[in-house]
């Protein structure tokens, strides 16, 4: 079972970030809070750098990333090769971006979700497989050449 867990915020998802790893520390997850650690203003990709980099390289690590929309934390994360990170509004999303994509960090958006659905959010993507078979030949496609 997956134990560690990097996770990342700028300012506008730093109140959601706290929460969420208060969360994931009473659950035993082993987690790497790389910031920010205030709510005062800081750039989002600083932090999307630092998680994608090491979900990216290590093995058995999964990511979270936070901000305001959570779009400019996908957008950055996905240039690192071997993430896939996914935008989740939703349980259904969090769902199929692991069964379809195996995403391997999770985007939320902090000022359109509630500490609750963020939490259920991170219980579904966590807890979901990659399906593998004909979604392992579209994952192989993504990175190109």
């Amino acid at each position: 079972m997956l134990k560690k867990i990097v996770i990342g915020s700028d300012h506008g998802g730093f109140y959601l970030k706290d929460k969420i790893v208060s969360y994931l520390k009473q659950k035993s997850f082993d987690v790497d809070d790389v910031g920010t650690h205030s709510g005062e203003s800081c750039d989002y990709p600083v932090f999307a750098h630092q998680v994608a980099s090491k979900v990216g390289s290590e093995e058995n690590c999964l990511g979270i990333l936070i901000c305001t929309t959570g779009q400019g934390m996908v957008i950055t994360a996905n240039k690192y090769k071997g993430v896939r990170a996914a935008l989740c509004w939703d349980k259904e999303l969090a769902n199929l971006a692991r069964a379809h994509n195996n995403s391997n960090i999770l985007c939320l958006p902090a000022n359109h979700i509630s500490v609750e659905r963020a939490i259920e959010i991170i219980d579904v993507f966590y807890s979901s497989q990659f399906e593998g078979d004909r979604h392992l030949r579209r994952v192989d496609m993504i990175e190109g050449d």
